[in-house]
C-alpha cells in the first residue's frame, strides 16, 4: 500500500457562522483543499481520553453531564423570589462550533428552576470586543428564548468597586446586580502562555468581569504570572463571595468534550481544571513545540489566536517553542518581543477566514486568500511582508514558497484530528513517541508537583 493511501482523509471541520466581525464567509475551506490529510490525537497518543461529544454529534451527553455535575453542588443558597446571573464568555462559543457550551448554559437555567423554583435567571455575556459578539451569538444557539434576559458585558461598563487585600479593584457593575452569580467557563489550553495553568478557571473574574482599570492591570502584566492574584483576589472578596453560588466547567480534551466539572469552590475546581488540562494537553502541545518549520492556515471559527487543530489553540504554537507548563522558566522569548507571533518555527500564516484582528498574525509573513482579507490587511497596514493570492490553493502554495517548508497546520476548528499536509502528519507522527517518552519520564511529574498536585497513580486517573 502507497503512503497516499494510508493517508487519512481531512476531516470535516466546524461550519462558519456569519458575522459582523469575521471577514466573507470562505468559498472553500482549508480541508477540502487536494492533498490535505489528517492526524487523529488519540493515534499520537493514546491516553487522550474519549469523549461524549464532538462537533456534529447529539448533545444528550453534554446534557447528562452538567445535570451529573451539579447533582452535587449546593444551591439552597437561591430561592424562588432571587434574581440569579449566570455568567458566560463568548470564547466559549468557538469551541466545536459552541454547541455544547450552549446546552451547558441551557442545562444551567433548567436545573436552578428545577431545584429552587427561581426563574429570574439572566445571562451574563461576556463580549472580547464589541458588544455585537453577544447580539449575534446568543441567537444562533436559541439561548434569548431560555434566559428571561441576555445582558451584554464589556471592560467600560458602569463599574462597582470591590475590595480585597491588595486595594480596591472594579467589576462591572452588571454583573453583581443580582443576588447570586454562577460562574459558567470552559477548559480548553488558550493562552497557557500567559496564565500557565495557574487560576485558569479564575481568570474570567478579572478578563471578562472586571472594569478596564483592573482588566488593563491583570491583562498588561500577566506575562510576569504575578498578575494571576488579581483575579483570585476579585473572587475571594467578601463583596464576590456574597454572590458566588458555583462554577461550572465544560471539560475537554484534544478529542472532544469529556464532561461538566462543577463546585461551590471555585479554588477547588480551578485545581481539577489545571491537573486535567496538563494530563489532557500537554503532550499534544509539546508535540507542537517541536514543530521545527510549518505554515499555518487560519480557517477559523472567530478569533485568530484561538482557532483549534486537534483541540490545541493557534496561540500555542505562535507563542512556542518555549515549555509554558514549566514554571521554572518564568520569562521567556514569547514574553520578549515586540511581534505578537514569536515562534521561528512558524514561518509564514495563511488567512482564509478569521474575525477582523488583523494585527494578531504581526511579525510573520501572511498570506490572503480572498479580496476582504486584502482590504482589511492593507487597510490596517500593520502586516509586513503581506502578499494576495487570487484563492485558497494558491495562497497556501504561496505560503510553503515564502516559508521554504511543506509543512502546513490548519486552524479550523476541528478536535479529535489535525487537519494538514501529509508532511506534517508525518512529522508529528514520528516525533510523537519520542514527546511521550520526555512527558511521561520528566515533564508531567514536574508540571503537577509546581502546582502541588500529585501525580496519578494510574493511568487515566486524575490528581485529587
Amino acid at each position: 500500500m502507497s503512503a497516499v493511501e494510508e493517508m487519512n482523509p481531512a476531516v470535516v471541520a466546524p461550519d462558519l457562522p456569519p458575522s459582523m466581525l469575521g471577514f466573507k464567509l470562505p468559498e472553500k475551506r482549508a480541508y477540502e483543499v487536494a492533498g490535505m490529510t489528517s492526524v487523529k490525537v488519540q493515534e499520537l497518543f493514546s491516553d487522550i481520553p474519549e469523549p461524549i461529544y464532538n462537533w456534529g454529534q447529539p448533545l444528550e451527553g453534554v446534557t447528562q453531564a452538567t445535570h451529573d455535575a451539579l447533582a452535587g453542588v449546593d444551591l439552597s443558597r437561591i430561592k424562588p423570589n432571587d434574581t440569579v446571573n449566570v455568567l458566560c464568555s463568548e470564547h466559549g462559543f468557538a469551541m466545536m462550533g459552541g454547541q455544547a457550551y450552549a446546552e451547558v448554559l441551557r442545562s444551567v437555567h433548567a436545573i436552578i428552576v428545577e431545584r429552587t423554583g427561581c426563574k429570574k435567571i439572566r445571562l451574563g455575556f461576556a463580549c472580547g470586543l464589541t458588544k455585537v459578539e453577544a447580539l449575534e451569538i446568543a441567537p444562533q444557539h436559541g439561548l434569548e428564548k431560555v434566559y428571561e434576559k441576555i445582558f451584554p458585558i464589556g471592560p467600560y461598563d458602569k463599574g462597582v468597586a470591590i475590595e480585597t487585600p491588595i486595594g480596591t479593584l472594579y467589576g462591572i457593575g452588571s454583573v453583581y446586580k443580582a443576588k447570586h452569580i454562577i460562574h459558567v467557563h470552559y477548559d480548553d489550553p488558550r493562552e497557557v502562555h500567559f496564565h500557565r495553568a495557574n487560576g485558569r478557571g479564575l481568570k474570567s473574574f478579572a478578563m471578562s468581569y472586571a472594569r478596564f482599570e483592573t482588566r488593563g492591570v491583570f491583562h498588561n502584566n500577566f506575562p510576569t504570572g504575578s498578575a494571576m492574584l488579581v483575579p483570585r483576589m476579585i473572587y475571594e472578596s467578601e463583596f464576590v463571595q456574597s454572590k458566588f453560588v458555583a462554577g461550572v466547567m465544560l471539560t475537554t480534551s484534544p478529542a472532544g468534550v469529556t464532561g461538566v466539572d462543577a463546585d461551590n469552590d471555585m479554588i477547588a475546581l480551578d485545581k481539577r481544571v489545571a491537573a486535567q488540562q496538563i494530563l489532557h494537553y500537554g503532550k499534544l502541545i509539546r508535540l507542537f513545540g517541536k514543530i521545527e518549520d510549518c505554515v499555518a492556515v487560519l480557517d477559523l471559527h472567530r478569533w485568530a489566536m484561538y482557532g483549534h487543530a486537534g483541540g490545541v489553540t493557534s496561540c500555542n504554537l505562535f507563542f512556542g517553542p518555549d515549555d509554558h507548563y514549566d514554571l521554572d522558566h518564568l520569562e521567556d522569548a514569547s514574553n520578549n518581543t515586540d511581534a505578537l507571533v514569536s515562534n521561528p518555527a512558524l514561518k509564514a500564516v495563511v488567512v482564509n477566514y478569521m474575525w477582523k484582528m488583523a494585527y494578531a498574525v504581526q511579525g510573520v509573513p501572511a498570506i490572503s486568500t480572498q479580496p476582504s482579507v486584502t482590504r482589511l490587511f492593507k487597510a490596517r497596514g500593520v502586516q509586513k511582508p503581506f502578499y494576495e493570492a487570487e484563492n485558497l490553493e494558491k495562497g497556501i502554495e504561496l505560503g510553503c514558497e515564502v516559508g521554504g517548508t511543506d509543512k502546513v497546520i490548519i486552524f479550523d476548528g476541528t478536535y479529535g484530528a489535525i487537519n494538514c499536509s501529509p508532511s506534517m502528519a508525518e512529522f508529528l507522527r514520528a516525533q510523537a513517541p519520542l514527546v511521550e517518552k520526555e512527558v511521561d519520564e520528566v515533564l508531567l511529574e514536574k508540571w503537577l508537583s509546581q502546582r502541588g498536585l500529585p501525580m496519578p497513580k494510574q493511568a487515566g486517573e486524575m490528581p485529587s
